[in-house]
């Protein structure tokens, strides 16, 4: 939790949201990421000055913990003096502690989203999904809690100006707004609307902006100018000089041609598994994990 420190910006773990969307998909069915359609209604955890603090927190706590669909689990909520923002003992069930920074007893608009990410890492401790590494594990808690609708709270309690700054979790404002952005892409769905932030909203049109550039990486069709001539370079280096394997700069990669016909392999923009087909001009494609149709002209 950043509170009136610095707050880190742009995309430096990237590669791990990533990692993350992917490993969610594998773990679930495509069926069971499309039932969370719906994101956590501001309503349902919202917390006026008034309401009682303990009562307050359990109410929001079982509202986040119906959202994932955990209906045997029963968090007990308390509040303490640490550095960080909340803290789960994670246990065996159905009963878990939960304790949140002393901040929220006067901070109380933001307990839904320190919430959020620990009855995440409730539901991805049932799952049995875990990435190596407090760092990248907590990544993959951000990037699942707001990917399956309750991340957006996350996103909403940043608040940086001259004098102050607050952030939630462990992903930058921007890699939020970018797996919000994802997404909001999947489901049709703008969750700025619910913003009390401004700056949420100036980071998720930058994640919004990365995320659609995603989908606008060759050999897809709605590549630019640009990047279909440098993949029309590299297919051309592929092929005369058999040069196979990946390139800087591109997430695309070929598969050398004495392995085979010539295949080139690129990220899904909605899942970012990887994708092989050959090269052999206009290609419909569909990820095999989140079921995608993609356009390509290899």
């Amino acid at each position: 939790m950043a509170n009136g420190g610095p707050v880190e910006h742009g995309f430096p773990h990237l590669d791990t949201v990533r990692a993350s969307i992917t490993a969610l998909y594998r773990r679930l069915s495509y069926e069971t990421v499309r039932a969370f359609a719906a994101s956590v209604a501001p309503a349902d955890v919202a917390f006026g000055d008034m309401d009682d603090l303990h009562l307050g927190a359990q109410r929001v706590a079982r509202e986040l913990v119906r959202h994932f669909r955990l209906p045997d689990a029963r968090l007990v909520v308390g509040f303490r003096e640490m550095s960080h923002a909340a803290n789960v003992e994670l246990t065996a069930g159905p009963e878990y502690f939960v304790e949140l920074n002393d901040r929220f007893r006067t901070h109380r608009r933001d307990i839904g989203a320190a919430l959020a990410h620990e009855v995440t890492h409730v539901y991805l401790h049932r799952l049995d999904l875990a990435f190596p590494g407090t760092r990248d594990n907590e990544i993959l808690t951000d990037t699942v809690t707001t990917y399956l609708g309750a991340g957006w709270l996350l996103l909403d309690a940043y608040r940086e100006d001259a004098a102050s700054s607050q952030k939630l979790g462990y992903l930058t404002p921007e890699e939020f707004g970018y797996v919000l952005a994802k997404r909001s892409l999947l489901f049709d769905e703008d969750p700025s609307v619910w913003f009390t932030s401004p700056q949420a909203y100036t980071a998720y049109g930058r994640g919004l902006a990365r995320a659609r550039e995603d989908a606008r990486q060759p050999p897809l069709t709605a590549a630019g100018w640009a990047g279909r001539r440098r993949y029309a370079h590299d297919r051309r280096q592929a092929r005369d000089h058999r040069e196979g394997g990946a390139r800087p700069g591109v997430a695309y990669a070929f598969t050398p041609e004495e392995r085979g016909p010539l295949r080139v392999s690129f990220p899904c923009p909605t899942c970012q598994q990887r994708i092989r087909v050959p090269v052999r001009g206009r290609v419909r494609a569909r990820c095999g994990l989140c079921r995608t149709v993609l356009e390509c002209d290899t």
